[in-house]
């Protein structure tokens, strides 16, 4: 019988704080696993044994032993390609994938239950961004009879303590070109181009947010048929914004392809603590209400961009572990949808979830807001 759970990645920054939460729900079935045995046995004791160490390295096989004793795998670690998930969900283990990369979600998309012979469920676009940034669009486009654009906008505090693959992430995309759905086509764009202003709520003015390649504004125009969507990105400090933009429209895309300055500019992001700890996402979804133009506006604020990740990865987990859905992969606002309890979000299971699943998971440690006025976008 399938019991355990098993975190990739699991004494990671992100990943411990999933195993945690996740053993106070399955104390002793819970494995942080990776390939340094050591730092799983060190972490595994700072949980009082609640969390279980286990050797196990993303890119090789997993043992047919230890799928048959399986029932959730959740990934905190990029990959190359879908061989481990596609194991998963062969051997009718579940498999939640809290990575950002939209090339790698793309490929796991394409496992077709039928064809690929599924038996358990994937979960994707699970974390901040992607992930509460696709439920907040979700939830959006629910308040309006037609949803015609979303905006996204994340701010991340560089005062904040990051994960190396995330940094390593966020760093190789300062470059990059990307796709984005607009107006029902695809339209190319470049990496931080593009500014656009953005009230983030609360506390916080309004800040300069430029085009990143977050999935979320790759997968939500079919998910959530949506004709035009883009994501941004700033960082609390206004300078260090400013900087990177600079930089970029300076030529930053080819120092980055020298090995040693990439490696130069994530031991940079590590290293130096400009700003505050605090993160902040606005969606501005623009359409119409009993024919009028509205714009919706929902914002979520908060400090520790790793704590709300892992707080929304286990409350998809737990959910797929007691109530699991029918086979196939799914992006998280297809199964997943968020309650709001004045300031407060719960994270629960849409229809499409088994019987049983109807508990909603408190996303502590942020705040959350909503506008409604009338206007139209300008794009």
């Amino acid at each position: 019988m399938k019991t355990d759970i098993v975190v990739i990645g699991g004494y990671g920054h992100v990943g411990s704080q999933i195993c945690r939460l996740l053993g106070a729900e399955h104390p002793g079935k819970v494995y942080a696993a990776g390939r340094n045995l050591q730092r799983a046995e060190s972490f595994s004791r700072s949980t009082g044994g609640q969390v279980k160490p286990l050797r196990l390295a993303a890119e090789e096989p997993l043992s047919q032993q230890l799928l048959e004793r399986t029932k959730l795998v959740v990934m905190c670690l990029d990959q190359q390609d879908t061989r481990l998930a596609a194991a998963c969900l062969q051997s009718g283990t579940h498999y939640v994938d809290v990575s950002a990369s939209g090339e790698f979600l793309q490929q796991v998309q394409l496992l077709a239950p039928v064809k690929n012979h599924l038996r358990a469920a994937a979960v994707l676009s699970v974390g901040l961004a992607p992930g509460l940034t696709n439920l907040l669009a979700a939830k959006a486009v629910q308040e309006l009879d037609r949803a015609e654009l979303i905006d996204i906008s994340i701010m991340l505090g560089l005062g904040d303590s990051h994960g190396q693959a995330a940094l390593e992430w966020t760093v190789d995309q300062l470059g990059s070109a990307f796709e984005i759905t607009e107006h029902g086509k695809l339209r190319n764009v470049s990496s931080f181009r593009d500014g656009k202003s953005t009230e983030f709520g609360f506390s916080l003015r309004k800040r300069t947010a430029y085009r990143f390649p977050f999935s979320d504004q790759q997968t939500l125009p079919a998910t959530l048929n949506v004709p035009s969507i883009s994501t941004r990105l700033c960082f609390d400090s206004r300078t260090a914004t400013a900087a990177v933009a600079l930089l970029r429209s300076l030529g930053l895309p080819a120092l980055l392809r020298i090995k040693a300055f990439r490696n130069l500019a994530v031991k940079a992001f590590g290293k130096f603590r400009i700003g505050s700890e605090q993160y902040a996402v606005k969606v501005d979804a623009y359409g119409t209400q009993a024919g009028s133009p509205v714009q919706i506006e929902y914002g979520i604020e908060g400090v520790h961009e790793a704590a709300v990740t892992a707080v929304t990865a286990a409350g998809v987990a737990l959910h797929i572990y007691n109530a699991p859905p029918e086979p196939g992969v799914y992006h998280i606002e297809q199964l997943f949808s968020l309650q709001s309890d004045g300031q407060r979000l719960l994270l629960a299971a849409s229809d499409k979830g088994q019987p049983g699943s109807s508990k909603a998971y408190p996303l502590e440690g942020l705040r959350f807001w909503t506008r409604t006025g009338s206007g139209s976008s300008s794009e």
